[in-house]
This record gives structure tokens, C-alpha cells and sequence, in this order.
């Protein structure tokens, strides 16, 4: 959006760029200064274009590894709503809900390095099929890792899967040590993976996901702050869930909650 007038003042310009104008120009106008300001515009929006293509192959990457298994629903979706809605309640600021928006659907996109049949398979991994399963968290990070709009969801990729007590991985961090935003998209991925059916289990209820999850407290695995806080700030959504059916209804839902 380019400006073109011919009232003078500072005002008036900084009204339309707050506005959403590009740019702002007053006449009488030069018509090389005019042409220059719109190729300038251009290569702005060249870039952007690029920028927001190799994001959304990304993502459509991330959603492949959840399409593999198709017991997993909406799991990225819920993820990204319900970490979301426990932001929220921490009161953090709108580039943090949108970090913990975007680990919803990137948090498990090394996945697609793992082969379905240690992905897949229904009995008990081996060391070595283990040592694959956690290379996903550092896989996912390489993959993002080139895209500088994404550096802030590398921590909640690589850390989601740390325990409190430092016997997690990939580093053994520990506390506070591990980034919150990743131990808000943990509490809520451990949920949807409990509550959630797959071949080599059922789908606990919400009192027993609660249950295990609490033990998980006591046995210095989890958050102790974050899991209550949970259970008492998403009851009522994970009792009368939003429809989370398409990628339009959770952005728009998403971008409510943003604002």
C-alpha cells in the first residue's frame, strides 16, 4: 500500500503508516523516487512471499509425520490450541503464543527421519531403535534450524522431551534449566498422548491422564507449577473442546487468542 497526497504533515504520514501503509509519499511527487519506492515495495514483498513458502513447506512437512500414524488425529492442532491456552494463563506476551502455536506443529518434525518400523512398532524398542526415537528432537532442530523466523520454537523442538529431575533428553537439563515454552508444550503433549488411543494402548480417561500425570509430579519428572495449572486452566476446554476440524478454524481461534 503506497500513500500518495498531497496534505502536508508529519501527522498525516505517521497516521497512514500506523494505518498499514507501506510507504508514504507527499506530492508534488518525482516520478523516479515514485518508481523506485514501488520496486523497493516489491522486493519487500518478494521476499516476504519466499519467506512465508519455505514456512508453509515446513509445516506441511511436520503435518506428514502426523498423517503417517492416522491414530493420531489432530494432535498438532490440539497441541497448538491448549499450549495456547496455558500461555495464557501465564500471561505471556503475543510472540511467546505464537512461538508455542508454531511447536505444535513443528515440535515432532524430525519424526520424519525415523523409520516406520521402530515409529510404528507395537512391543518394546531396543537400545539402539531408542537411540534413533530421540535423534528426532535434534533432527527436528537441524531442519528448522535455517529458518530465522523459527528460532524461537528450536528450544521447545529440541528440550519437549527433558524430565524436571535432568533424566530426560537430549542434555539432561534440569528445573528451570529447561525452557518454558517447552515444558508448557510437554504438560499438554503428554496429555493428548495419554488421553489419545494408539495400537499398543487405550485412550485413558481425563481422570486417569490427571492421575498419571500428578504421580509424574511426585516422582520429580514434570513441572510441579505447570501441570496443576493445567488441570485448572483447561478443564473447561478440554470439557467442551473448540472445533479444531481445519487448518482455517484453528488459525482463526489461534489469532482470537492473540491478539
Amino acid at each position: 500500500i503506497l500513500m500518495l497526497t498531497s496534505v502536508q504533515g508529519i501527522e498525516n504520514e505517521i497516521a497512514s503508516i500506523a494505518s498499514g501503509a507501506d510507504e508514504f509519499l507527499t506530492k508534488p511527487l518525482h516520478p523516479e523516487v515514485v518508481r523506485t519506492r514501488i520496486r523497493a515495495m516489491l522486493r519487500n514483498k518478494a521476499a516476504i512471499d519466499s519467506l512465508e513458502e519455505a514456512e508453509s513447506i515446513l509445516f506441511t512437512l511436520a503435518q506428514t509425520v502426523e498423517t503417517r500414524d492416522r491414530t493420531t488425529g489432530d494432535h498438532c492442532e490440539r497441541l497448538a490450541f491448549f499450549s495456547v491456552s496455558l500461555g495464557q494463563a501465564l500471561g505471556l506476551n503475543k510472540t511467546q503464543l505464537i512461538t508455542l502455536h508454531r511447536g505444535g506443529y513443528l515440535h515432532d518434525i524430525g519424526k520424519i527421519s525415523v523409520p516406520d518400523a521402530i515409529l510404528f512398532k507395537k512391543g518394546p524398542l531396543t537400545m539402539d531403535e531408542w537411540v534413533v526415537m530421540r535423534s528426532h528432537t535434534t533432527k527436528g532442530e537441524e531442519i528448522c534450524k535455517p529458518m530465522k523466523s523459527f528460532a524461537n520454537v528450536l528450544p521447545i523442538i529440541r528440550s519437549h522431551h527433558e524430565r524436571w529431575d535432568g533424566t530426560g533428553y537430549p542434555d539432561g537439563l534440569a528445573g528451570e534449566d529447561i525452557p518454558l515454552l517447552a515444558r508448557i508444550l510437554q504438560v499438554v503433549d503428554i496429555y493428548d498422548a495419554l488421553t489419545s488411543a494408539r495400537p499398543y494402548k487405550r485412550a485413558l480417561t481425563h481422570q486417569e491422564a490427571k492421575d498419571m500425570m500428578e504421580d509424574e509430579v511426585r516422582r520429580n519428572w514434570r513441572d510441579p507449577e505447570l501441570v496443576p495449572l493445567f488441570f485448572e486452566c483447561c478443564s473447561g476446554l478440554i470439557a467442551h473442546p473448540p472445533d479444531l476440524t481445519g487448518p482455517a478454524s484453528i488459525r482463526e481461534s489461534l489469532e482470537r487468542m492473540c491478539i
